[in-house]
């Protein structure tokens, strides 16, 4: 039995009766899913000692005016820009000095410069909470330099019943994913390094606001069949002022194994095939001064794609480490 076939809803086989097919003229591509700040993230090689705290707290401002219908690029005539803007909490627990936990519960919300006279307006809410292991099984001295070795369990599901299937503006594809991605890292004693990972994200199902929809054939459901996808990532690092700051540039990809394309002049919908090219560089500086305190800095933009938004996002936030332990320690000390 596939993992698919685990998140498959044992009453997608009841057949409703057929309902209207909600048509959009010249609503855009599925919403990619924005990727998570560059700071001790699930798909990074940094690690947090065991009994170490990061929290991370970070706004997104995301933007387009054109995306791809299929492979064909048009423009948001009746919409026009669409912002999508995410504050995102994450915290990363150092379990072992190789084992790491994260969570994470992205709030977004979206609207148009010009929401169709009145009839089309945006959403807002928090979208899923994600729960990854990251562990660390190799890191050894290799010629000038160190390499290392990392793979991250991952798990994400709705947090509330958003509307999955009111594309541009939905905040998420409304269903489960399982994720598996392998990381490797070679780091120079120069401090420049590469990073690679690739990863296999299996999705569930989701329940549209609509009992019949089409995807290469009709389908008498409100159950949608989310594709299942790839995604790959290399970085170009560098670390400077003795750790103080790194700097970053990016390329990362993902492509459904299936799906459909978004049909002329129609919304798009969580069934449609994706595929994503995007071009990044982030910034995180290191507070000497106040230990345990960083900021960071990325801007992120789509350079390439198929039933995605052509959207370009910039991001800031904060972060702060500390030692749980030592922390309870200096509170007893203090009483």
């Amino acid at each position: 039995m596939t993992i698919k076939k685990l998140l498959y809803p044992p009453h997608l086989f009841h057949i409703r009766k057929v309902g209207r097919i909600m048509s959009l003229l010249g609503m855009l591509a599925l919403l990619y899913p924005m990727e998570p700040l560059k700071a001790q993230t699930p798909s990074d090689a940094l690690m947090m000692p065991s009994k170490n705290i990061c929290v991370l707290f970070s706004y997104d401002m995301g933007t387009f005016d054109r995306y791809w219908e299929g492979s064909y690029l048009r423009s948001n005539e009746t919409i026009a820009t669409v912002d999508r803007n995410m504050v995102l909490p994450m915290a990363a627990i150092g379990i072992l000095d190789n084992l790491n936990f994260y969570v994470s519960l992205p709030y977004i919300s979206t609207e148009s410069s010009e929401p169709n006279g009145g009839k089309f307006t945006g959403a807002r809410g928090f979208q899923d909470i994600g729960f990854a292991l990251k562990y660390r099984s190799i890191r050894t001295e290799l010629g000038p330099g160190r390499i290392s070795f990392l793979g991250t369990a991952g798990f994400s599901t709705p947090f509330t019943n958003y509307l999955s299937d009111y594309r541009p503006y939905s905040i998420g594809s409304g269903a489960p994913e399982f994720s598996l991605r392998a990381i490797g890292q070679y780091e120079l004693n120069s401090q420049l390094y590469f990073r690679a990972s690739a990863a296999h994200l299996w999705r569930g199902y989701t329940e549209a606001e609509r009992d019949y929809y089409y995807n290469n054939g009709s389908y008498y459901t409100a159950w949608m069949d989310v594709p299942n996808a790839w995604t790959y990532e290399a970085i170009l690092g560098k670390w400077l002022f003795n750790t103080s700051l790194k700097l970053e540039l990016s390329y990362s990809s993902l492509t459904s194994t299936s799906g459909d394309d978004i049909r002329a002049y129609n919304a798009a919908q969580p069934t449609n095939k994706v595929e994503v090219d995007r071009l990044g560089f982030s910034a995180q500086y290191y507070f000497k001064s106040i230990k345990g305190l960083g900021v960071v800095a990325y801007h992120n933009r789509v350079v390439n794609g198929r039933n995605t938004p052509k959207m370009s996002n910039t991001g800031f936030g904060l972060t702060y480490q500390f030692n749980v332990i030592k922390k309870q320690t200096d509170e007893e000390n203090a009483q």
